[in-house]
């Protein structure tokens, strides 16, 4: 049975778990902004000491490969590649918005769609859109939201919308009863265990040397403003 520690760092939620195979056995998040980069090895630590186990122990690391923040995702994907590389174990990588319809499916049986958002900023998302059968209807895309977003699909049957992002996309859609809304949903490491299991046990494993997140979108610094005199 394999031991794998997932990390899950897309959005502003800091999230790290122990699956033995599918089987949650222990997690924990932080929802604060900005604190990746000082509490991801420290919640690593000790979330392993707590539950009898070290690093030795860890059969593979799975880290959430994007879209999502761009900042997130390379510390998650740095911090899982070093533990990858210095422990000799394989790294597999999971879809974000994959994880997320899996919760969307979980939650919610009778969901014949389910789309996960992640709020790209303005009126934008990063989305996609999953049948029950977890095909994938519409890929990863970034997506500016109007008011007929989706509405070929909403004519068919009910979309679960869940995330972030969905937060924005409802007060658009108040008159679709097929649309449904999830915006307490968010990307967390204890529902990558199912897809983290079957890229291990399939030898999904990635290159260290060449693996990057998936941003999407490259990576905009905006120039700095000058004051006013």
């Amino acid at each position: 049975m394999a031991l794998i520690l997932s990390i899950e760092t897309a959005t502003h939620v800091c999230s790290v778990a122990l699956h033995q195979d599918t089987q949650l056995l222990a997690a924990t998040e932080l929802h604060r902004q900005q604190s990746h980069s000082s509490q991801l090895t420290l919640m690593i630590e000790g979330l392993l000491l707590h539950n009898d186990y070290t690093l030795q122990d860890l059969a593979a690391v799975a880290v959430s490969k994007g879209p999502g923040s761009y900042t997130g995702l390379r510390i998650g994907v740095a911090t899982a590649k070093g533990l990858a590389f210095g422990l000799d174990i394989p790294l597999v990588a999971v879809d974000t918005l994959q994880a997320m319809a899996e919760q969307i499916f979980i939650q919610n049986p009778q969901a014949p769609y389910a789309c996960p958002m992640i709020d790209a900023r303005r009126m934008e998302v990063y989305c996609a859109l999953y049948a029950k059968d977890h095909t994938v209807v519409s890929p990863t895309q970034a997506l500016i939201l109007e008011p007929d977003t989706f509405d070929e699909y909403l004519a068919q049957a009910p979309i679960y919308f869940g995330g972030n992002g969905a937060a924005k996309f409802a007060p658009l859609k108040t008159a679709q009863p097929n649309a449904v809304f999830l915006p307490q949903l968010y990307p967390n490491a204890a529902a990558m265990g199912t897809l983290a299991a079957a890229a291990y046990q399939d030898q999904q494993w990635e290159d260290l040397a060449y693996f990057e997140p998936y941003y999407l979108k490259d990576f905009m610094v905006k120039p700095p403003t000058k004051a006013k005199l």
